[in-house]
């Protein structure tokens, strides 16, 4: 098989943005948040290794508990634990979350920084989550966010061969147009959990098939 061309290789990820963006009209995320930017920080940090219905589970009850930054901060870890342990690496996540919060204060006033650079300061804070909260909180879409699920979808459609999710969004900002970096992770989150499966992708049903290099494999 001749190897895709850079040119060729834009077109068709045109026209996966295209497609996925008809099919899924508007949607951003499904985690529960507010309009508070420290309370999507959290959330996202909370949500790694962990589905998005875990994590709607936990928030409400943990910012009941602790409504402002100052009041997380303030926590003690093992009850911040106490409320997020159905949740999976919740030993670490609590102390991040607390350390998230005191950084904030301390470093930045009180407010979310909003340069992917600061917010990657951020304990428990990587890149995927910075990615995440500039495109929810600040409407910036400073790259795009590559977690399991576009992970897995561009490496089936051949769109990255890279071994890391980093090294994956550096090849997806070249194919992808900027217009469409603020809308593809969440589309393709939801096309990961209703059609491309992992375990059973349904590539009789998919509207990507007839571009997809992987499908019916």
């Amino acid at each position: 098989m001749p190897r895709e061309s850079l040119k060729a290789k834009k077109e068709r990820a045109l026209i996966v943005a295209e497609r996925l963006h008809e099919r899924y009209p508007g949607f951003t995320t499904e985690l529960k948040i507010d309009n508070d930017p420290f309370h999507l920080v959290i959330a996202v940090l909370l949500s790694a290794q962990t589905t998005d219905k875990a994590v709607n589970k936990v928030t409400p009850v943990l910012w009941e508990r602790y409504p402002r930054i100052e009041d997380l901060a303030s926590a003690q870890v093992e009850d911040v634990e106490e409320i997020i342990r159905s949740i999976g690496f919740f030993h670490t996540k609590a102390a991040n979350a607390i350390k998230a919060a005191r950084m904030v204060i301390a470093e930045f006033g009180g407010e979310v920084p909003q340069t992917m650079e600061d917010l990657q300061r951020l304990p428990g804070v990587g890149r995927k989550t910075a990615n995440i909260v500039m495109n929810v909180a600040f409407g910036q879409a400073e790259g795009i966010a590559v977690d399991t699920h576009v992970f897995r979808i561009t490496h089936k459609l051949k769109l990255s061969n890279a071994d890391t999710p980093s090294k994956t969004e550096q090849d997806l900002l070249k194919v992808f147009p900027r217009e469409t970096w603020s809308d593809i992770n969440h589309e393709m989150v939801l096309f990961g959990r209703d059609t491309c499966i992992a375990r059973r992708p349904q590539c009789e049903r998919c509207i990507l098939n007839d571009i997809c290099p992987s499908a019916f494999l």
